[in-house]
């Protein structure tokens, strides 16, 4: 039963991360960080507390207490996971729904499963795998076949937005997409996909400040709302400086205050969104508690969240207008994908 609902929860966490994006198309006559930052305060500043403070009403104390080291490393990975989440808004942005998040999340999963054991391989610690460890174990060695296979899929995902592109005219290209640009689109999501994966590893680091939350009497379902928290603010540092240039170099902070645009609207489709982001990592942090396994956790989200993407993208007709071929070389690329999340979900299982 516990393993059931551990299911449950990833799959909605997975559902509101494939659909966050989906709002950002409703704002309208404002540039990408404008709406980008407003989604992104609410994900990473407002919600995030407000949801802790419901669920675990002393985070503040837990975290205030914390080791230093253990707050240094977990909004550390924040910060690397904040350049790989704000280069995949950029990812969606050029590639579409299906493609970009396919990609980007396709190495997410992946290098999600790697970095906590090549972190360990540098600083050793009681009861953790390092990568060493990994070569020389069965579990350790299909880990990295699934990588292998996830690079494959993702060449072939590739493979069919270079038919795309030359299969459909520019103009037809942003019926379904504005900006379209593979070249750009991928370098952006590869990037993107190994950063992202950082917030795994920034869950593990801050595994005693959820531990401290249990120890004081807070329902263990609950546990990880206080290190997102910590996490998140190192996420929102590297966004707000980001987006901030951008403002400054696009002179688009005039977005705020412009009354030829539906402001109104427009913030609270910006706010929707990044409420949106935020639920997947606050049902992950329950599925987490469930199933107790953070590395098949990580895998059974990003699963989830790469088929509900993919749906949207056949909702938006993102591949409208392509061969025949074209559309069977993309499923097969999410299809190798997804192999490749089982493969390295059964690895780490061993």
């Amino acid at each position: 039963m516990q393993v059931l609902l551990g299911i449950l929860y990833h799959s909605i966490g997975g559902i509101a991360s494939g659909s966050f994006y989906m709002p950002f198309n409703k704002v309208k006559d404002w540039a990408w960080e404008s709406y980008w930052i407003i989604g992104g305060l609410f994900s990473w500043l407002i919600v995030p507390p407000l949801a802790a403070w419901l669920t675990v009403p002393g985070f503040a104390e837990i975290i205030a207490t914390g080791s230093s080291r253990i707050l240094y490393f977990t909004f550390l990975m924040g910060l690397l996971w904040g350049i790989g989440g704000l280069s995949y808004g950029l990812g969606v942005r050029y590639l579409g729904m299906s493609l970009g998040n396919s990609v980007v999340l396709g190495f997410c999963a992946a290098f999600g499963a790697l970095v906590p054991s090549i972190y360990y391989n540098i600083n050793p610690a009681e009861g953790k795998i390092s990568f060493t460890d990994m070569l020389a174990t069965q579990g350790g060695r299909l880990v990295l076949f699934g990588v292998f296979v996830c690079l494959a899929g993702i060449a072939i995902s590739g493979r069919a937005g270079m038919m795309k592109e030359n299969e459909l005219s520019p103009e037809e290209q942003k019926k379904s997409v504005a900006e379209f640009s593979l070249v750009k689109g991928l370098i952006i999501a590869v990037l993107s996909g190994i950063l992202s994966s950082f917030f795994n590893f920034g869950i593990e680091a801050g595994k005693p400040l959820a531990d401290a939350a249990v120890a004081a009497g807070y329902n263990p379902l609950y546990q990880n709302n206080v290190t997102f928290v910590v996490i998140l603010w190192g996420g929102l540092t590297t966004n707000l400086f980001w987006t901030t240039i951008l403002s400054i170099k696009n002179k688009s902070y005039g977005d705020f205050v412009n009354k030829s645009t539906p402001i109104t609207n427009n913030v609270l489709f910006s706010a929707l969104a990044g409420t949106t982001w935020f639920l997947q990592f606050f049902f992950y942090g329950m599925g987490e508690s469930k199933l107790g396994n953070g590395a098949s956790s990580w895998i059974l989200h990003m699963s989830t969240i790469i088929l509900t993407a993919n749906m949207w993208g056949i909702y938006r007709r993102e591949w409208k207008g392509t061969a025949m071929k074209t559309k069977w070389t993309i499923t097969f690329g999410i299809v190798v994908i997804l192999l490749s999340v089982v493969l390295v979900g059964i690895g780490n299982s061993m």
